[in-house]
């Protein structure tokens, strides 16, 4: 799968636009993080991935190009250790409807939100 013409990212850093020749596609960063590549979202295994939750706020701080298959996105959150090769970000623009209900369905199965967690601070 050849290269997407164009990636942006948005001023707000909360969407990557890919631009094809037929097509374009506009991923929000938290469907971005939820999907990452990485092992520690989709474990090592079949049935070892990860429910990430609480990534709704979060924003792309840099994309590095990764050879000529691929790229890296770097995110608020830390997490950075994805390979988005150019076969899977088509994947993820085609399906995302699927992939995001599936998703949605998940989090409400598992009890989670998309909200970050509020952090208890125990003041002395």
């Amino acid at each position: 799968m050849p290269a997407p013409k164009r990636i942006l990212v948005t001023e707000t850093k909360d969407t990557l636009s890919l631009e094809y020749d037929q097509q374009r596609f506009n991923l929000s960063a938290e469907y971005l993080r939820v999907f990452s590549p990485s092992a520690e979202v989709r474990g090592h295994g079949q049935g070892q991935q990860v429910l990430q939750f609480g990534k709704k706020n979060v924003t792309i701080e840099k994309v590095v190009r990764s050879g000529n298959y691929a790229i890296q996105l770097v995110f608020s959150d830390g997490h950075d250790s994805g390979i988005y090769s150019w076969d899977y970000l088509l994947d993820l623009g085609t399906n995302f409807n699927s992939n995001w209900s599936d998703y949605l369905e998940r989090l409400h199965q598992a009890g989670k939100t998309r909200e970050a967690e509020a952090q208890v601070v125990k003041l002395l």
